[in-house]
């Protein structure tokens, strides 16, 4: 089983909110996620993420694979950085 730490849209139409979930690599993008890790809103300027920093890195160590999106997500937020020096 392949884990993915990926976005899974919340919002309304014309107004993308997303959360930052864990999930199986092969359940579908709005589908059973294994846990929440944050939430990220691109309508705000400049977009806004709340993160479980503890709780990412944690699955990072699992071997969780950010999608491309979220791992521009969590450099911006410096949590990549900190996993580099704890892992």
């Amino acid at each position: 089983m392949s884990v993915k730490i990926r976005l899974t849209r919340i919002g309304g139409k014309k107004k993308p909110f997303y959360r930052i979930v864990v999930a199986d690599s092969n359940s579908p993008r709005d589908g059973k996620f294994i846990e929440m890790v944050g939430t990220y809103d691109t309508t705000k300027n400049p977009a806004k993420a709340e993160l479980k920093e503890d709780t990412i890195i944690r699955w990072l160590k699992k071997g969780a694979i950010p999608s491309t999106t979220v791992e521009k997500v969590l450099n911006r937020a410096g949590i990549m950085a900190k996993f580099g020096q704890a892992g």
